[in-house]
């Protein structure tokens, strides 16, 4: 092969040349090339090392779709592995390696492996899983053996291990319409949008826009098409309403018609200061136009992945946007008439066209003239069935081809070559739109799928609909812009095309049955056999198709191999290619660095939150503890103090007179809406509807099938509005309930549910003294018992912030919760703490909240742990005989009210020694030196102060029927065994006097 760049044509910049390294080799290119195209310009043939077989590849394609030349680029110590060739924009000081070799991408030593082809089938790896029947290898050790091979060689490139230091960014956008490609189709469409005077979002994956437009060699209103396209695009950018976002992949279409984007701001040359790398959009837009394109697919054949086979249009644009010739001589192998138009823009480019290879027998005039026009030999009817060379093809060889019947007959004949263009017809890019749900739909007269009727508002235009040529695409465009608006199309003329007119359905042919490896998927060298083979080993679903032979689950996803390997499919089966369907396509698009995911939010897995007070809590001693996502305090540990210590010394000031703690962190969900109590009704296990407003009451959920899920209580704070707390926990996963009931079980509900979690700041107030501390400090109402009773709601101020106060308990004492919005939550804790000095009022952290609950036997999620019921934790009482909710027609199955269910019971050690959750419980007539035959678990404990012992509380057989009883605590691990007595759950003030006082 003997790339080089064209005497003329193109859109680089000549003037300015650009010096980047290649595998440690100085090149150069010029400012506007990609990396592929100035590596073709170089005459570099092989870019890179397929994965199983290690087999060299080059360039195939000129975009997102690139399976075979991946690299690695490299900036001082940090790596990106994997990012095709084909998008990498060149600037001075780029380095970049090939990848999947060793020790050189001349002399692979992995290239053994396609020695052994026959073993490194379709699933190899998953049968060595079972192994030999019989020898020293039988069973899973074979796979022992064979796990470190294979799991050495998974993989393309490698990832480094320093620091990125990159800076990324994340936006947020909202705009009346997103068009999603900047071709023909999208930029008509944004100019028809945009004379609406609404706000117009354009998102183009490449540096110009133009699509291919700024390549195909057409005339549009009697100019240059990338002139007529560069004309366009700045008249939408001089628009105040319109934002044209170059460089910008739109990667994932989600429900509500958010989009998700990635915007490539300085991947393209050395980051300015304080600039961002990548730049992560989510985009809501009230109309979408996807405009974006189609891919071409190849033809399978023997020797169609060797360097020097391309795509057919992305060697015209090769030739057309960059002006690089990929080769001297080169071939054409098409089964439609796109490829014709190819080689016409080859030939007038420079290169030599030696023959053009169809399938069909018969072709259109205008395909024949431009046949003509390159002086190449024309074989209709014919197959390349062969190629030959190593490192670069050096020809081709072909044979008489019968596209009815896909037979081969005749002698075969050599013609040199040094690359071959390829065609097998175009795919539209409905990847967006099968994201945003619905099916495919199958074209027979383009053999390709097409985009699926419209599950959320938009529309689509040019070849993503099928409308391949650029006159229909221009009159789609129009119409779907002026649509998005609600607009009627504009009765002007459009931009009138001047081109050939070609014929663009192909012949339905995907594979040729000649001898030799074909290969489907390039990057995971998946052949046109491996396809056939999972058919025969009875993978005949396509989603089991592509995990049995890893087919499209490449970098690329497919977007070259996934139609042909469908087609293949479909003919094992002696099926047509509808039938057998296709795998919905899943975000992302193309590939999206973590680092715009993350954005400014990195060095945790996870985000942390934090309350209100929570610089307070750590200035006064506080040792934070991760509560789920929150970080709290466990406790306010004195100098010397152990863990135990400071929570008997915080459980115990609350008994005996006051203690504070911060329960920002429990969930709060409002709802509201007339039918709110009625939905309230159907989601807790009690009533609600009936709750006159300013009182509170404590609620049950349970799962649909019965099982208890989260507990809590609920202020009715108006006629139609209600507060919902949660556990910190499942503050989550209760809205996600909330909003699925509403939006699938019950949507005529009226009804709305918002998560203000973060905007309330809350404190309980708990003790013997707790009213005379709010006494202090409230002002605008009343805490008596009269004004405030059990359960009882309040409005007024603390240090003149509003307040709104409910008076109910978690540990067992006179209790009160406090609730300001989050920007005073601080001023409310230090105005509460300052009225609390008089009484010895100390903060005390979750320990002690645990160790109060636990006395009194409240329960929280490692009681409500999605095994237990209702009866199970006592709280039967609260399950409604009057109504139905979510669980009632599962909760009485025979299962879950078996007599010898797991019950809720407090256990007290005899010993009086320390125990943890976990800890298991045996029966105790049994011997104590082996104890066995477990009767339940221990799943919260705590040395008690006001019971001056080692309580837990505890899930046992039997339950009730147990009180009084002694069993053997259990717990080899820790070698913890012990005496237990198992009491009641209600270990304190069973009555409740305390908590009434």
């Amino acid at each position: 092969m003997s790339g080089r760049r064209a005497n003329a044509g193109g859109q680089v910049d000549r003037t300015r040349t650009i010096r980047f390294t290649f595998d440690g080799k100085p090149m150069t290119g010029h400012a506007g090339d990609t990396l592929a195209s100035a590596l073709l310009a170089g005459g570099v043939s092989v870019v890179g090392r397929s994965f199983k077989y290690h087999r060299p590849r080059g360039i195939f394609s000129a975009g997102v779709d690139e399976p075979s030349a991946l690299v690695t680029v490299v900036n001082g110590t940090v790596r990106e592995p994997n990012v095709p060739a084909t998008t990498i924009e060149i600037f001075d000081g780029l380095v970049v390696e090939s990848q999947n070799r060793f020790p050189s991408l001349g002399f692979d030593i992995g290239a053994v492996n396609g020695l052994f082809g026959g073993l490194f089938s379709a699933g190899f790896y998953y049968k060595t899983f079972m192994g030999p029947v019989v020898g020293p290898l039988k069973g899973t050790r074979f796979w022992m053996l064979c796990e470190w091979f294979i799991r050495r060689a998974a993989g393309l490139g490698r990832a480094g291990h320093a620091a990125d230091d990159a800076r990324y960014d994340r936006m947020n956008a909202f705009c009346d319409v997103l068009v999603v490609g900047s071709g023909p189709a999208g930029l008509m469409a944004a100019r028809a949008a945009a004379a609406s005077g609404k706000q117009i979002m354009l998102a183009e994956q490449d540096p110009l826009p133009g699509g291919s437009a700024r390549w195909s060699g057409e005339t549009i209103d009697g100019m240059p098409a990338a002139e007529w396209a560069a004309r366009v695009a700045g008249e939408l950018a001089a628009m105040e309403n319109v934002r044209i976002l170059p460089r910008t992949t739109v990667w994932g279409y989600y429900d509500g018609n958010v989009m998700a984007a990635l915007e490539r701001v300085s991947g393209h040359r050395p980051a300015g200061k304080g600039e961002p790398r990548h730049r992560h959009w989510v985009i809501r837009a009230g109309r979408v136009v996807l405009s974006t394109g189609a891919f071409e697919r190849p033809l399978v054949f023997p020797g169609n992945d060797r360097p020097g086979v391309m795509l057919a249009g992305a060697a015209q644009r090769y030739a057309g946007a960059f002006g690089v010739l990929p080769g001297e001589k080169i071939a054409i192998f098409a089964n439609n008439d796109t490829a014709y138009g190819a080689a016409a823009a080859l030939h007038r480019a420079g290169a030599r066209i030696a023959a053009i290879v169809d399938v069909r027998r018969e072709v259109s005039a205008a395909a024949l003239a431009l046949a003509g026009e390159t002086g190449a030999e024309h074989l209709p009817g014919h197959a390349v069935v062969a190629t030959s060379g190593g490192s670069a093809l050096k020809d081709i060889s072909v044979q008489r081809f019968d596209a009815a019947t896909g037979a081969l007959s005749g002698d075969t004949r050599r013609i040199e070559a040094d690359y071959l263009a390829v065609s097998g017809g175009w795919s539209p890019a409905i990847h967006l739109a099968s994201q945003a749900g619905g099916a495919a739909r199958w074209d027979d007269r383009l053999q390709a799928f097409l985009p699926p009727e419209p599950l959320q508002p938009w529309l689509g235009a040019g070849a993503f609909t099928g409308a391949f040529t650029t006159q229909e695409a221009i009159v789609e465009g129009l119409a779907a812009g002026a649509a998005a608006c609600g607009q009627k199309p504009s009765r002007r003329k459009p931009p009138q095309v001047e081109t050939d007119d070609l014929d663009l359905a192909p012949a339905p042919v995907f594979e040729i049955g000649a001898k030799g490896k074909a290969f489907v998927d390039l990057q995971h060298d998946v052949t046109a056999e491996d396809v056939r083979l999972a058919h025969r080993e009875g993978f005949v679903s396509v989603e089991h198709l592509k995990r049995y032979t890893t087919l499209g689950m490449a970098t690329d996803q497919g977007k070259t191999s996934n139609v042909p390997g469908l087609a293949i499919m479909a003919q094992a089966a002696g099926k047509a290619i509808p039938e057998v369907g296709t795998t919905r396509f899943r975000p992302p698009f193309s590939p999206v660095s973590l680092g715009s995911l993350a954005a400014e939010r990195h060095g945790d897995l996870r985000p942390e939150r934090l309350t209100p007070m929570h610089d307070w809590h750590a200035e006064h001693g506080a040792r934070m503890l991760a509560a789920g996502l929150w970080f709290r305090p466990q406790i306010y540990g004195l100098p010397g103090e152990t863990v135990e210590q400071a929570y008997v010394r915080e459980a115990a000031a609350v008994r005996d007179s006051v203690g504070i703690v911060d329960v920002s962190t429990l969930g709060k969900i409002a709802v509201q809406g007339p039918d709110a109590g009625e939905f309230l009704d159907r989601v807790y296990t009690n009533m609600f509807s009936t709750l006159p407003v300013g009182k509170a009451r404590y609620g049950l959920m349970l799962r649909e099938d019965g099982l208890a899920f989260d507990d809590g209580t609920t202020w009715r704070l108006g006629e139609h509005e209600f507060l919902m707390t949660t556990t910190t926990a499942n503050a989550g996963k209760v809205m996600q309930h909330l909003e699925y009931l509403l939006d699938i079980v019950w949507p005529e509900l009226r009804v709305h549910v918002t998560s203000v979690t973060d905007q309330w700041a809350g404190a309980a107030v708990a003790g013997p003294k707790a009213r005379a501390v709010l006494a202090a400090c409230v002002t605008g109402t009343a805490v008596d018992n009269e004004t405030l009773p059990f359960m009882g709601i309040v409005r007024g101020e603390i240090d003149r912030a509003s307040v709104t106060i409910c008076r109910l308990s978690f540990s067992g004492e006179l209790a009160f919760e406090v609730y300001c919005g989050a920007g005073h939550g601080l001023q409310v804790w230090e105005a509460l703490m300052e009225a609390g000095k008089p009484f010895g009022m100390v903060p005390y952290g979750l320990e002690a909240l645990g160790t109060l609950r636990i006395e009194k036997g409240h329960v929280t999620g490692s009681e409500i742990d999605g095994r237990t019921t209702a009866r199970d934790l006592h709280l039967d009482w609260m399950l409604s005989k009057k109504k139905p909710f979510v669980g009632s027609a599962m909760m009485d199955r025979e299962g879950l009210t078996a007599p010898e269910r797991l019950q809720l019971v407090g256990v007290v050690a005899l010993d009086n020694r320390a125990f943890s959750n976990g800890a298991h419980l045996v029966d105790a007539q049994q011997d104590p030196a082996d104890p066995h035959g477990s009767i339940g678990h221990v799943t919260a404990n705590c040395f008690s102060p006001a019971l001056g012992r080692y309580v837990g509380l505890a899930l046992v057989k039997g339950g009730k029927a147990r009180h009084g009883s002694r069993a053997w605590l259990s717990d080899p691990l820790r070698k913890r065994f012990g005496p237990v007595e198992i009491v009641s759950h209600h270990m304190f003030d069973p009555e409740g006097s305390r908590m009434h006082g």
